[in-house]
């Protein structure tokens, strides 16, 4: 098994257009993760944007989600989903972002190894369905045997500062098996405690700001939703430049 590298903290930025990916790149985002719609926290991207990322210069993980609502997935998602998954395989991206839960809230093991068959040979992120489990722990557990090689997760907090207590267990669990990434309100100010108290050797990001203005006639047809944002590079360029030279030896 491949072990964590933990030589630096590394950078995800979530975006959702081509002026998203633009931003991420420039602002020096070391990853990007690829979606639709953030504002529901996220989506399978199109086609297109996934075709622009992979010609970014960035590794883009894509997010692999058909619809909003839950991620209690039945047999046509599965489907819709694994040729989303072969989507972003023919069009050069290097990894998927996944997850399947149970009515429980339990991360659906079996749905999971079928996403995870489908995806052969492509990076491995899962999601934060581990936030909605019952046993983070246990969950984490079920991730490492079906080879991710990451989790997202705030703790099954409503931000990862929130859960900082749990995402520490969670590295502590990991020992360099699997990366934990924090993510769910990180940014500039709050970053370097997050990554010293935890441990951990990745964080997810939106860099968001609300646009300047919004056009009141699109907000009434609901052509945009309340409480969308922009990916913005200055934003990217902070929160990089906050964690950029925190090393190994500074943690607890």
């Amino acid at each position: 098994m491949t072990r964590v590298e933990t030589n630096r903290v590394r950078l995800e930025v979530c975006v959702d257009s081509p002026a998203g990916v633009a931003a991420a790149v420039k602002g020096g985002a070391d990853r990007l993760e690829l979606c639709a719609a953030l504002v529901v926290g996220g989506l399978t991207p199109s086609r297109g944007l996934m075709a622009l990322a992979a010609a970014c210069g960035k590794p883009a993980y894509a997010m692999i989600r058909p619809r909003p609502g839950d991620f209690v997935y039945g047999p046509s998602d599965l489907d819709v989903m694994g040729d989303d998954i072969d989507t972003a395989r023919a069009l050069g991206l290097p990894g998927v972002v996944l997850g399947a839960s149970l009515p429980n809230g339990e991360l659906d093991a079996a749905a999971l190894s079928i996403l995870v068959d489908r995806a052969g040979g492509l990076g491995l992120t899962l999601h934060r369905a581990i936030d909605l489990t019952p046993d983070p722990i246990e969950a984490l557990d079920i991730a490492i045997e079906l080879g991710f090689e990451r989790v997202l997760t705030s703790g099954g907090a409503r931000s990862a500062v929130e859960g900082v207590e749990t995402i520490a267990d969670l590295v502590e669990h990991a020992q360099g098996r699997i990366s934990i990434m924090a993510g769910s309100g990180v940014n500039a100010d709050n970053a370097v405690d997050l990554i010293r108290q935890t441990g951990v050797t990745e964080v997810h990001a939106s860099c968001g700001m609300a646009p300047a203005v919004v056009d009141e006639h699109l907000l009434h047809f609901g052509f945009v939703q309340p409480g969308a944002r922009e990916t913005d590079a200055a934003t990217v360029m902070w929160l990089a430049a906050a964690i950029r030279d925190i090393e190994a030896d500074q943690w607890p």
